[in-house]
């Protein structure tokens, strides 16, 4: 039977081991899905040693750029944005696995968030600046939408903090996306610290997790009239291209 895993830390709150064991038992595929929470990136090599069934994995938070120092070869998407999110195990002979890294998360972003811009939408800002956000950040772009990330910390020349986020900013910045842990459950209390109340109803506010399934950061975008949506249809999107890369 072939396997196919998740490897990232925690991964309770995962979505992706119930959705492929459910496709195989639909689709009659004899493959299993399994998570692998794992401490350390140290312990991939053992992984994929341990599982000679494995073709596939992803990988989720937060292991999406520590993960390419143990790849073969990465997909032009992959290197661009300098993060994995899935990658496929070829098995060359005994012993010998080729690994190819590939980058989902921008494939299913791009394509739910495209039907939702609107022309004003010209600029973004994305919260956090980790391996999910690379590639929302280079799939805006490729939407001809200029982003600029927001972090904690200035690492960056051009990035911007979150006490920085002044009226000016926000006005020019219609689209803002979700790109941290904050607010995910069981934490649904929290949210990213932008000031809430210059949003419009011209604003876009996207949040990638999807647990809960209304966030407080969406909420506080729905009360200032802003149109908002969650990374459950980004998550389904990114998975069917997992299998697509995977086949």
């Amino acid at each position: 039977m072939d396997q196919y895993g998740l490897i990232g830390n925690p991964l309770k709150h995962s979505f992706s081991k119930g959705f492929f064991n459910d496709k195989f038992s639909a689709e009659n595929i004899d493959a299993e899905y399994i998570n692998f929470e794992i401490p350390t990136i140290e312990e991939f090599k053992s992984i994929i040693k341990n599982n000679p069934q494995l073709r596939g994995l992803n990988v989720t938070i937060p292991y999406k750029e520590q993960v390419i120092p143990y790849l073969d070869q990465l997909s032009e998407n992959a290197k661009l944005i300098g993060a994995v999110n899935v990658i496929k195990i070829e098995h060359i002979k005994k012993g010998k696995n080729k690994l190819t890294g590939y980058n989902s998360d921008i494939i299913g972003f791009k394509n739910s968030i495209e039907p939702l811009l609107q022309p004003h939408h010209t600029h973004a800002l994305i919260l956090g600046s980790g391996g999910s956000a690379k590639a929302i950040y280079y799939g805006l772009t490729q939407l001809g939408v200029t982003p600029t990330y927001v972090s904690r910390k200035k690492t960056l020349a051009d990035m911007l903090i979150y006490s920085n986020l002044d009226e000016a900013i926000m006005k020019a910045n219609t689209v803002i996306v979700n790109c941290t842990p904050v607010g995910m459950w069981p934490n649904v209390d929290d949210c990213p610290q932008i000031p809430y109340h210059f949003l419009t109803k011209e604003h876009l506010l996207y949040d990638l997790l999807y647990n809960p399934n209304e966030t407080l950061f969406m909420k506080k975008g729905k009360e200032q009239g802003t149109k908002v949506k969650n990374g459950l249809e980004m998550l389904l999107l990114q998975a069917f291209a997992s299998w697509d890369f995977w086949k």
